[in-house]
């Protein structure tokens, strides 16, 4: 048992009490605890890119941390393999983005056990599901139910994660990154640009990331006006090889279709190296910036 001499324990006191009156953030005891090479969290992280994505963190870095969030961990199979294999470094959760509470309870667990988060990536995503939402070819294909699930899974739950999980927020060290700030990464993509839209059509998966990026926009200004070491990036991962595409890669041009693990290799090389004047820009996988 550790005993604390009245000094010892009025200096603690004094520490607590600073972090206490720190807006931002509630530290449970983990906050003192030093994760060596990070804590990341991964929002839709089941299957496609978002699993590809803790793959890749867990094995580049042997010594950081990761929280995969989806909505069945039970059924998570790839996550469960992830599990087997990195038991003590991997931790899944329950996350619905349609139901904020499971948010919060995300947020709560992070916080009890890591004290802060130094990388958030928003990786879910929506384009079809059979016999409920297609992509619209036309104007008098568009469903109010179409639009509504397209927004809350693609805008509008990504940025309630950001809302619970910004206090624990960091900068993290030992993370093998050439970071000086922690990073919220949101996964887009290219038909979410205004002004790179030319074919029109899709117009819930178009308007949903196109209001995931306008809000992910806003997030990166508050994030610099309230001067936290903390940036908010926007990235397309190109055409991947996943079940959301697969329908849809008839016309996808030879050498553009990607596999999730090229993909993932440059979206991760993207946020390694981003620096606090890229907070609030939207990059594709090749690291070009593209036009709102």
């Amino acid at each position: 048992m550790q005993i604390l001499f009245k000094s010892q324990r009025s200096l603690l006191a004094t520490q607590l009490l600073a972090f206490g009156s720190t807006p931002r953030a509630t530290f449970s005891t983990s906050a003192f605890q030093k994760w060596d090479g990070g804590v990341s969290m991964v929002q839709g992280a089941s299957r496609g890119i978002g699993l590809e994505f803790v793959k890749q963190l867990l094995e580049k870095n042997d010594k950081g941390h990761v929280i995969a969030t989806c909505r069945n961990p039970n059924w998570a199979s790839g996550l469960l393999d992830l599990k087997n294999k990195f038991a003590e470094r991997l931790d899944i959760l329950h996350l619905d983005l349609s139901v904020e509470t499971t948010i919060k309870a995300s947020a709560t667990s992070v916080r009890e056990k890591y004290g802060s988060l130094n990388l958030l990536i928003n990786a879910s995503g929506i384009l079809s599901i059979p016999n409920v939402l297609q992509p619209e070819t036309a104007l008098n294909k568009v469903e109010k139910s179409s639009l509504m699930l397209s927004y809350e899974v693609n805008a509008v739950g990504p940025i309630l994660v950001i809302k619970h999980i910004w206090p624990l927020l960091k900068v993290g060290r030992g993370t093998g990154t050439e970071r000086d700030v922690a990073v919220v990464a949101n996964l887009s993509a290219r038909v979410g640009s205004i002004g790179d839209n030319r074919l029109g059509g899709w117009h819930s998966y178009r308007s949903s990331k196109a209001a995931l990026n306008q809000l992910t926009k806003s997030v990166s200004v508050e994030f610099a006006r309230k001067k936290d070491p903390v940036i908010c990036i926007v990235l397309h991962p190109g055409t991947v090889d996943t079940d959301l595409s697969r329908p849809f890669q008839r016309n996808v041009p030879e050498g553009k279709l990607f596999t999730k693990e090229f993909s993932v290799q440059k979206l991760l090389g993207i946020i390694n190296k981003a620096k606090r004047h890229d907070n609030g820009k939207f990059f594709a996988w090749d690291g070009q910036e593209i036009p709102w």
